[in-house]
């Protein structure tokens, strides 16, 4: 880990608005219902605009740059916010890098859903979906980059944020599906395409796998979809 990340995730204090800490056990997978948990009282409209304002700019200079280019005190000014104040909504660059990728999935999300996959099955509804999504990371390499190694980097200190990661991704899959109320079978699928997709964006971003490989491997996860299915048995 680099010695920046490492000093960024020590001593970390919780963010105004960030969920409490839970057991990854279970939590991160759960029916869309109850996919939110209890958290901090919201924020007010002033911090929520500052809050926008820091993860824009942290998209911004990763971007530009990548995980070395997202630096606090750069990310602060870039946000007309103090310092200190930047810390107490994100506690390190990874927590803040980790946020930024929970907010660029719900702006997928919302793309997403005003644009419906047209696939005939579940199955293809889903790997359509998720090469939608993979595409629109892959007209920003240095930003996905960066995103990805914050994941990689991630301690325990960092738990709420990855789970907003994997409940955005859950709730992204499910509604590609048109379920409701998913089975124990059907959540297990998900989670094993989440980690496919996942996989797949770090082998291309490190050059070992091409746009068509991911494909066939996104497609070829998606169809536990079908072996789920409880109409089909």
């Amino acid at each position: 880990m680099p010695a920046e990340a490492k000093a960024d995730s020590k001593n970390a204090r919780p963010a105004p608005g960030a969920s409490t800490p839970a057991a990854r056990s279970g939590t991160a997978h759960t029916r869309p219902h109850s996919l939110s948990r209890p958290a901090s009282p919201p924020l007010t409209e002033r911090q929520e605009a500052r809050r926008r304002r820091i993860l824009h700019a942290s998209a911004q200079l990763a971007s530009r740059g990548g995980f070395d280019a997202v630096q606090m005190r750069e990310v602060a000014e870039s946000s007309q916010v103090a310092l200190g104040t930047l810390y107490r909504y994100f506690p390190s660059k990874v927590h803040l890098l980790v946020a930024t990728m929970q907010d660029q999935l719900a702006h997928m999300h919302g793309t997403l859903r005003k644009k419906p996959p047209a696939g005939d099955t579940a199955a293809e509804r889903v790997a359509e979906t998720l090469m939608r999504a993979f595409r629109a990371l892959q007209r920003e390499p240095h930003l996905a980059d960066a995103m990805v190694r914050a994941l990689t980097f991630a301690d325990r200190s960092v738990s709420p944020e990855v789970d907003q990661v994997s409940r955005q991704t859950t709730v992204i899959i499910l509604d590609a599906m048109g379920l409701d109320d998913p089975t124990s079978a059907q959540l297990s699928a998900v989670r094993v395409i989440e980690h496919t997709w996942h996989s797949a964006l770090i082998t291309w971003l490190s050059g070992r796998a091409s746009i068509a490989q991911v494909k066939i491997d996104i497609e070829t996860v998606c169809r536990l979809i079908d072996l789920t299915d409880p109409s089909e048995r």
